[in-house]
Parts: C-alpha cells; structure tokens; sequence
C-alpha cells in the first residue's frame, strides 16, 4: 500500500506511472494533466490522433466522463471489471487533448487489484496505454520495462511478469456493440 501511496502522489504532481492491469502494464499520468499526457506521446512516438483510454474506479466514475445508456450500463455492468476497454461518447469533463477528431472516449476498468487502489487512492481516472518497446512489442517485465524507460518515467509498480495480451475494443457509442479488436476479453458475449 505505500507504493501506492506513493504512486498516487506522483500522479498528484503531474508524474508518470507505470502499473499492472488485467492484460498487461499501463502507462499512465493523470487524466487532467495535459504536460503528463502530451510526455506519454512523447514516450510512445504516437500520433495526437490517437487519443489514449483511461482508467476509472468503477461505474459510477464512468458514468461522470461518459454517456451511459441503459443498454451499455447492463453490459459494463456485466462484464466490468473486466479484460475490456467500451467506446462511449464522451462527456464534457474529458480534456479536449483526448478528442482529437471524435467526441468518444475508450474506458477501462482492470481486474486488477492493484491497478484499482492505485485509482481509488489517487482519487481520479488515469491515462491507460499499454507499456510497448521501441520496437512495439508489449513488455511484460518490470525489469524490462525499468531498464528500456526508466529514465522517462517517475515510478513503477511491480505485479510481476505478466501475459503479453490486450483488451478487447468495444465500440458502444451507437448502442450497437461493434467489435474495434480482438484481445482477452471473450468477444463471443456480443
């Protein structure tokens, strides 16, 4: 608990934090920092085009950043927490920087114990993109992960090595579930 502590402080300060989800690690900074932000595009030589997903707490949380009709709520209800990242228009109180061509944002919420204390405790959502190499390969361990961008992040917490898997991409923005990509959530439910 005091490496989350301390993790939510340095997202408290505008740092950069690398953490485990349910597929695999996060790259991270809080969802109101624009100086955070644009460094994680910086990190992953990434297009301003693609907006970046982020973390919320629970449904509750989700429903302050996005719109939540009643047929997403029965299926984020169902599958969250969950090995998923839902589409969903995205309300007033998402930065502008995430919208860049559309008024949708991408929402997780892990099963990973971990993960979710780190956003209970900072207190608010947290920028998600998957920890990649400069090769873009997924890393998995956080030795790997320390020793290839440590020097561009503030803290890293360590759940171990995990499984070089994605979240499955749901577009419900329409009300209509279109898959977006394939990963570890099981797609077959929609």
């Amino acid at each position: 608990m005091r490496l989350i502590n301390r993790a939510a402080r340095t997202l408290d300060n505008g740092g950069i934090v690398v953490y485990p989800t349910d597929t695999a690690y996060g790259m991270g900074c809080d969802l109101f920092n624009k100086r955070g932000i644009e460094k994680i595009y910086e990190i992953k030589k990434r297009s301003k085009k693609q907006p970046f997903s982020f973390i919320c707490s629970d449904l509750g949380d989700i429903s302050n950043y996005a719109v939540v009709t009643n047929y997403a709520y029965k299926i984020l209800k169902r599958l969250l927490p969950g090995p998923y990242t839902f589409i969903l228009g995205a309300s007033r109180l998402v930065p502008k920087i995430l919208l860049p061509k559309r008024k949708e944002v991408g929402i997780r919420i892990p099963d990973n114990e971990i993960c979710l204390s780190l956003v209970r405790e900072f207190g608010g959502p947290i920028i998600s993109t998957t920890v990649k190499s400069l090769e873009d390969e997924i890393i998995t361990d956080p030795d790997k992960i320390e020793k290839e961008l440590g020097h561009c992040i503030d803290i890293i917490i360590d759940g171990g090595v995990l499984s070089p898997e994605l979240s499955t991409i749901v577009n419900l923005a329409n009300d209509t579930p279109e898959i977006v990509r394939e990963g570890k959530g099981d797609a077959d439910v929609f």
